[in-house]
């Protein structure tokens, strides 16, 4: 993976050949240490203001389980918090640690900070791709998805996917580039705020870092990380409606992913519901599609579209278990009811399209893995997909939606 030099303008073919060794039936490894579960931030712990306490807390707070699903249970995204006048702490920089459910300061700002709250989410890819190594990236990019959708069904009014990562690093007042600890990916409003909150940000000295590392940096990691730089090198900075569902804070609260199998069919209606949403909430960020299994429409060769595929249906051109050997090998998928699939991404795709399509596909999940939950249907995201002989090309993400035998209850 790190034969392709990594310079600006080498962006499409670095890539390009990242994209297609992530797709390949290579096997990962070796693993090596993911280091800590979160940040070790120094310095006070604070409480979370009462503006940010309920949002924050349906969302990404928590131990290893946490509200977002995440691939390992790694949990690889961060939340820098830019907090202006009103947020119920003094306007500054802050890291959100999700394990205590407190926030750290990294550095005031002056009376002319934007009013609202921010946050700009990273990852520390070290956590994913300690695990699975070239395939980690693509991981890293869904659950920063996963991540903005929890937050959104929480209540923040916009997100922004496609910001410059090196504007997104300075709003946060983080190094920038692939030898920092953070990469950053994505932003989202969590309070109304003006629309150039992130320059404005930016244009405050740099926060406290974290600590700088002592851990070596495997060739794959660092692979990763210019990967990472390459796909957010440049950006609109647009903010975007959520497009998510009204769900209940014990639906958000619960949301969990199920252990397999869950092998029973939900009802047609349920499914449904479950389509339109992972629909609706993709058209965030990207154009998109959705057909049920068995309808061959038509579908935009530029944008993200949704199929869902049935274990029972005879239309279906393939079932859950003809896709196992796609997902790294993962067979409980043929014990599921139905997998609601997300394609795009093709293997020539831009690296602005390769950001977009792994950012709203997890988005797009994540919402539609809250809704399962608001109807009783159990789930389980599904993220590395490989190609194959079985199936259809091109596989982003998967939710994997079934019934729960007795004794198997979500986790």
């Amino acid at each position: 993976m790190n034969d392709a030099p990594s310079c600006p303008d080498n962006a499409p073919r670095l890539v390009s050949h990242a994209l297609s060794l992530a797709r390949s039936g290579r096997v990962p490894g070796p693993r090596f240490p993911a280091g800590p579960q979160v940040t070790p931030w120094p310095g006070p712990a604070l409480p979370v203001p009462a503006p940010l306490d309920r949002l924050l807390r349906l969302s990404l707070a928590g131990d290893r389980l946490r509200p977002a699903a995440s691939a390992g249970a790694l949990h690889p995204v961060n939340a820098h918090l830019l907090l202006g006048p009103g947020t119920g702490l003094p306007p500054g920089r802050y890291a959100y640690q999700p394990v205590t459910h407190r926030l750290h300061p990294r550095g005031a700002a002056d009376g002319d900070a934007p009013p609202g709250a921010l946050a700009v989410l990273t990852v520390t890819a070290r956590r994913t791709v300690s695990q699975y190594g070239h395939r980690g990236w693509p991981l890293l990019l869904l659950d920063a998805g996963h991540a903005a959708a929890a937050l959104t069904l929480a209540g923040a009014p916009a997100w922004c996917p496609d910001a410059d990562g090196a504007l997104l690093a300075a709003a946060a007042g983080l190094p920038h580039g692939p030898a920092a600890p953070e990469q950053a990916l994505a932003g989202v409003r969590l309070t109304p705020g003006p629309d150039d909150a992130l320059d404005r940000w930016a244009g405050y000295p740099p926060g406290a870092a974290p600590a700088p590392g002592t851990r070596p940096v495997p060739p794959v990691l660092r692979a990763a990380r210019e990967v990472l730089d390459a796909l957010t090198a440049s950006g609109p900075t647009t903010w975007r409606p959520p497009g998510v569902p009204d769900l209940p804070d014990t639906a958000l609260a619960a949301r969990r992913s199920a252990p397999p199998p869950f092998p029973g069919v939900p009802p047609a209606a349920r499914l449904a519901t479950i389509l339109a949403t992972a629909s609706t909430a993709s058209t965030a960020s990207t154009a998109s599609t959705a057909t049920c299994s068995g309808d061959t429409g038509p579908a935009r060769p530029d944008a993200l579209s949704w199929e869902l595929v049935r274990a029972d249906d005879p239309r279906a051109p393939w079932r859950p278990g003809d896709l196992a050997v796609r997902a790294a090998r993962q067979e409980w998928l043929a014990g599921t009811g139905a997998l609601l699939l997300a394609h795009g991404c093709p293997d020539d795709a831009d690296p602005a399209r390769v950001r977009r399509d792994h950012l709203a596909a997890g988005y797009a999940v994540g919402a539609a893995q809250a809704t399962a939950a608001a109807l009783g249907v159990a789930s389980r995201p599904v993220g590395s997909w490989q190609r194959g002989p079985h199936g259809p090309a091109h596989l982003v993400h998967a939710l994997a939606l079934g019934t729960a035998t007795e004794g198997n209850t979500s986790r």
